[in-house]
């Protein structure tokens, strides 16, 4: 999985979102399938906050504690892998730059 999203502090522990601080889960319906899902980060239930991720792989374990609210299209998912074979370093984070910018909504 790769993991972002924490642009105050950059090492996971940032957490504000555009309600302030921390907001609701909104649902579970969808799950984690396969690579390419953008799911939100969280220490808990109803802990969303800036941090996201997006999945590698089949992810079952996250059913129902993580929100999937969106997935990689098109030739994103070729940069997801990309960026999934970056080597890491200490605390798993890449030893060169990945930026994720101008990637467009839904």
């Amino acid at each position: 999985m790769i993991q972002a999203g924490d642009f105050l502090k950059g090492d996971g522990s940032g957490c504000v979102s555009i309600y302030g601080s921390k907001f609701d889960d909104e649902n579970f319906i969808a799950k984690h399938t396969g690579p390419g899902l953008l799911s939100m980060a969280n220490s808990g239930p109803n802990s969303n906050g800036c941090q996201f991720f997006i999945t590698c792989a089949k992810c079952d374990w996250l059913d129902n504690k993580h929100v999937v609210f969106g997935r990689v299209l098109g030739d994103g998912l070729l940069v997801v892998r990309k960026i999934e074979n970056v080597a890491t370093g200490p605390n798993n984070r890449p030893k060169l730059a990945c930026v994720i910018a101008e990637c467009g909504e839904m």
